[in-house]
């Protein structure tokens, strides 16, 4: 989740910081101490406490209301001694959950009345900023919702501009006693400036005291956009320049192995997330995708609830091992994911992680049961992926084996068919019994199998070659009729093209019959907000070199039948003007790509959708440009982990210029017939399958981009099909909603049934509700919100979405479910029966005519790509150059066919090394640790380099030895060769300048500068490489 909570400490630390030119504000030295920390060298700082002046003296771990639970000791040097020593290390319990305190915080007494003890509080909302103010603060402070006075600041795109107005702050500080009403007053204006500087979420201060002419902070809860670090990272510091702390929820500090996958994922462009719920549970996951992880843990969670039910309370003690909880417990041992393609060797030591503490301690008589699970991957290999997890099977078969450890295996996507033969044969190699299935069978199918409720899917998966990768015209056509008998075979007339408006709407004067919707943009009117973002003529301008995605809809164009193209140039100003090769069915076509984006929107005004590629750290300006051309009506984007703050404007911008933005953080969305976003859909076997090359009649919009894609193999297989689907994004505050999208397919005639995947956390799905109260949405609406897990855990747990946290009660999937029930909505059991329920709509709206059977159009066999036709191993083609001491071919460096993992893990050292590329042996370790790693790390060069590649040409040739030299050696330029010393000017004058790592990173993005590399190949996305030799440089 982006919003994180910080430690009273590092947010007091912050605010005297950035308040130190207010001074009236009184900014108190405190001290924190850890358990096992010297209380003498700890308080060494307190001189204050040395001198004789009382203290206070609390736990500074997230815990809530700490007065009334009696964490909260006042008192002398020797009385808060004797508090720590007391309570350091105790278990206490706060609420359901329990914990260890382990750290605490020491500050100054302040003496004051309760007349003086004031409550303020600020907080943000998609379209505006809350600022709560209650004359009367402290403990009892009772319900402040109403109480509490509050002014509404709007969200505008100059921040400087959102500022509190004389008369509206005066009002809210009325009430405060005329000699402190100005320093209120001066303060709550100050303490909004650093609230929107520092891109807090959420500052609550109980009590504020305003006594002597001081403002005192005497307690303080937090919470900062964690995503926002590379604009904030000089800000985010207490005064002695250490940077803030967030630290893990009460209950919930993190084990060594959480830790391990925390730091993995930090090193990675993946996303890796591990929690774990019960070491000694029965049931474990591994997960791939945000939303479907989500799910996964929700029907776990749901079947072993309902199994508890129908236990004597003796076998529930019998349990007790497994059990978190008496109110509802489960045997679920841990909640997490991976996804974002993340490769063999990441998804290696993730499995590795998880297996190895499934494995420890003594086998339970029961045995255990481990579920990799996942939806259908829009772009994750999944043999890759799956490589990593047969290699960690390999490694605990024996404990596996030992444990009686199940294993049940479902998953969809690139090159599943081989990922799923991979485990197959790893069951019968290792004696493991493993259990595979494949999209054919509902995502969680095999939870109640697993759980032994209910028995295997009918339709075990048969591993298919990877010579069966697509699906045959023919057969899609037997597909369809099998699934809509009354279906012919001759094909159906073209999609209608309605024309894509060029240029945008413009405003018209609202009649009296028009309704009114509340949606993202406010109350609008129906004709405004209702309109068909995309059809078969529909071009669209991508931001980003994103070759792999834009073939991907260019195939996706032709397997529908469109005449031409959907992408009609690409923008990125990395790279100057020139031409871009692509496929569009056998035929080769260029697109043009432009440096300028102006100069794209220039040259083809037809585009009216831009797809952005762009990193968290260039959307937002990448979109702002975009929303000043009047053609654009879609923004797709991409990126996770943009900057709520920033995303709030982009909003704002967008409702301004009727723009509709999807994302941040999605997948895209997908038109079938007419026009896919990047990724969606997954590859063209998926496409085929889920009849995504021509429109159903149903539409569907999701948040999860992994689950949007499951829904098109849900509804593939119980309806007509897909008519369109939207997946409007994780974070918290997607550009377009819910209801934006529902309302659209209210009004548009050929959407016959909708379906809505809602999540837990948020209020989007209440406006719903609302619109189904009010008769606005009158087609049946089959609705669902995963996160019912949410229920039964009883500490914090980030779950994949940055949206996906309950606050309130009416905010967790189980209250909403609940609410779109009593409205009218169709709401299945749980997950596992929303294909059941869809098809069950869907069918009644068969019988009663309003959806006819259509004809089936078989579509047009698609080519595949060389690269992935090679990946797949359906082809082979004998290498233009080999070697047999160092392979770059493939995902990883082979030195003599040993993998350049298992030499680094195996330490062999230079000798190692040495041996493996120059005599292809060992030779005895003679050099130092430095040394060894430095030459592991560089000496990876093979022939496939641009210089080894010149000579290895003109000595083929046939020139002499020195000609072949000499025109490898005149490749070297400022990328090849020359990127070391660019590297190292580059970081020197950064060095020079004074700048952080992260003012360098963004300082060369905002000037449009490539960041030259140490060494030849950037392997990942994250910035630690750079980081690292930045800090080298520093130190010289």
């Amino acid at each position: 989740m982006s919003a994180k909570a910080v430690s009273e400490y590092t947010g007091k630390e912050l605010l005297y910081r950035q308040l130190k030119h207010v001074d009236f504000v009184s900014r108190p030295e405190a001290v924190t101490i850890a358990d096992g920390d010297d209380f003498d060298m700890a308080i060494s700082g307190a001189v204050w406490l040395k001198q004789g002046q009382k203290g206070v003296i609390k736990p500074d771990q997230l815990i809530k209301r700490r007065g009334k639970h009696g964490l909260v000791k006042c008192g002398d040097l020797t009385t808060i001694h004797e508090w720590y020593r007391a309570n350091k290390g105790k278990s206490v319990q706060i609420g359901k959950t329990t914990g260890l305190l382990h750290n605490f915080i020491i500050e100054p007494f302040v003496e004051h009345t309760q007349n003086d003890e004031m409550y303020i509080a600020m907080l943000s909302r998609r379209d505006h900023d809350i600022i709560m103010f209650y004359e009367k603060g402290g403990v009892d402070v009772g319900d402040i919702d109403t109480k509490a006075r509050k002014l509404i600041v709007l969200v505008k795109l100059d921040e400087a501009s959102m500022t509190l107005p004389e008369g509206e702050l005066a009002k809210l500080v009325d009430p405060v006693p005329a000699d402190k009403k100005s320093h209120v007053a001066t303060f709550i204006k100050e303490l909004y400036n650093v609230y929107k500087e520092n891109f807090f979420t959420y500052l609550e201060i109980n009590p504020l005291v305003v006594a002597d002419g001081k403002v005192h902070i005497l307690d303080l809860a937090a919470k900062l956009d964690e995503t926002a670090l590379f604009l904030c990272s000089e800000k985010w510091k207490t005064r002695t320049g250490h940077p803030v702390v967030f630290p893990a929820p009460f209950g919930r500090d993190l084990t060594s192995e959480e830790q391990y996958i925390a730091d993995l994922d930090a090193k990675t462009g993946a996303s890796l997330k591990l929690t774990i719920l019960n070491r000694n549970g029965r049931i474990w996951t591994m997960v791939a995708g945000g939303g479907a992880s989500v799910v996964f843990a929700c029907e776990n969670l749901s079947h072993l609830e309902n199994r508890l039910d129908t236990l004597q309370f003796d076998d529930f003690f019998a349990l007790k091992d497994t059990v978190c909880d008496l109110g509802g417990a489960s045997e679920l041992a841990n909640y997490g994911e991976y996804s974002g393609d993340p490769s063999e060797t990441q998804t290696f030591e993730y499995a590795k992680t998880i297996l190895g503490i499934m494995t420890e301690g003594a086998p339970r008589p029961d045995g255990k049961v481990l579920i990799i699970g996942g939806s259908i991957a829009n772009f994750t290999n999944v043999s890759m992926t799956f490589k990593g997890i047969v290699r960690a099977f390999e490694a605990f078969q024996e404990k596996l084996r030992e444990h009686k450890v199940t294993i049940y295996v479902r998953r969809g996507g690139p090159n599943y068919q081989e990922g799923l033969r991979k485990m197959k044969e790893s069951g019968i190699k290792l004696n493991l019994p493993i259990y595979v299935y494949g999209p054919e069978t509902h995502m969680t199918s095999i939870v109640a199998a697993a759980l032994g409720l209910k028995p295997l899917p009918d339709t075990p998966h048969a591993p298919q070659t990877t010579g069966q990768f697509l699906l045959q015209p023919e057969r899609n056509v037997r597909d369809a009729i099998h699934l809509c008998p009354t279906a012919g075979t001759v094909p159906s007339a073209p999609v209608s093209n309605v024309p894509t408006s060029p240029r945008r709407k413009q405003p018209r004067v609202a009649s009296a019959g028009d309704s009114q919707v509340e949606g993202a943009n406010g109350v609008m009117n129906a004709m405004d907000l209702y309109g068909s973002l995309f059809e078969s003529d529909t071009k669209a301008i991508i931001w980003g070199q994103q070759i792999k995605a834009v073939q991907g809809m260019l195939d996706f164009d032709f397997v529908c039948g469109r005449e031409c193209p959907s992408v009609i140039a690409s923008t990125y100003p990395f790279t100057g003007d020139h031409k871009q090769k692509f496929y569009f069915g056998h035929k080769e076509i260029l697109i043009p790509a432009y440096k300028s984006m102006k100069s794209a929107f220039v040259s083809h005004p037809e585009a009216s959708v831009m797809v952005t590629f762009a990193s968290l750290r260039s959307v937002y300006e990448t979109v702002l440009e975009a929303l000043e051309y009047p053609q654009i009506r879609v923004i797709a984007i991409i990126a996770e982990g943009v900057p709520e703050n920033l995303t709030r404007r982009l909003i704002k911008v967008a409702n301004e210029k009727q723009v509709t933005i999807i994302g941040p953080a999605t997948v895209g969305g997908i038109k079938p017939g007419c026009f896919k976003i990047g990724n969606t859909g997954g590859m063209m076997d998926n496409i085929l399958a889920s009849k995504l090359y021509r429109p159903g009649s149903v539409a569907y919009v999701s948040r999860s981009g992994g689950m949007s894609n499951e829904l098109n193999n849900i509804i593939g297989q119980n309806t007509d099909g897909v008519f369109e689907g939207i997946a409007i994004g994780g974070d918290r505050y997607p550009g377009s909603t819910y209801t934006d999208h529902i309302l659209r397919y209210e009004k548009d005639e050929r959407v016959k049934m909708m379906v809505m995947l809602g999540e837990v956390g948020g209020e989007e799905e209440y406006k719903i509700v609302k619109a189904l109260k009010e008769k606005k949405i009158t087609k049946p609406l089959v609705a669902w919100c995963i996160g019912t897990c949410a229920d039964y855990i009883t500490s914090e747990v980030q779950f994949g979405h940055a949206g996906a946290s309950a606050n309130a009660k009416s905010e967790t999937a189980a209250a909403k479910n609940a609410a779109l029930r009593e409205a009218g909505a169709y709401v299945p059991a749980s997950f596992d029966d929303l294909g059941t329920q869809i098809a069950s709509v869907y069918n009644d709206l068969l019988e009663k005519g309003v959806i006819r059977p259509k004809e089936e159009r078989p579509p047009p066999a698609v080519p595949m790509d060389y690269a992935w036709a090679r990946e797949l191993g359906l082809i082979r083609k004998p290498a233009s150059f080999m070697t047999s001491i160092c392979d770059e071919r493939g995902e990883e460096l082979l030195y003599a066919g040993v993998p350049i993992t298992r030499v680094l893990e195996q330490g062999l050292g230079i000798g190692g090394v040495l041996g493996l590329l120059w005599f292809q042996k060992r030779l005895p370790e003679y050099a130092n640790k430095f040394i060894e790693i430095c030459l592991m790390l560089t000496a990876d060069h093979g022939p496939a380099v641009s210089g080894a590649h010149n000579t290895i040409v003109c000595a083929r040739a046939g020139k002499d030895l020195i000609s072949s030299l000499v025109s490898g050696l005149l490749t070297i330029g400022d990328r090849f060769g020359g990127a070391l010393d660019g590297a190292a000017r580059q970081f020197s004058e950064a060095v020079d300048k004074g700048w952080s790592p992260m003012q360098f990173v963004n300082e060369q993005r905002r000037i449009g500068k490539h960041i030259m590399g140490i060494g030849h190949r950037v392997k990942s996305v994250c910035l630690c490489h750079y980081f690292h030799w930045f800090n080298v440089f520093e130190r010289l």
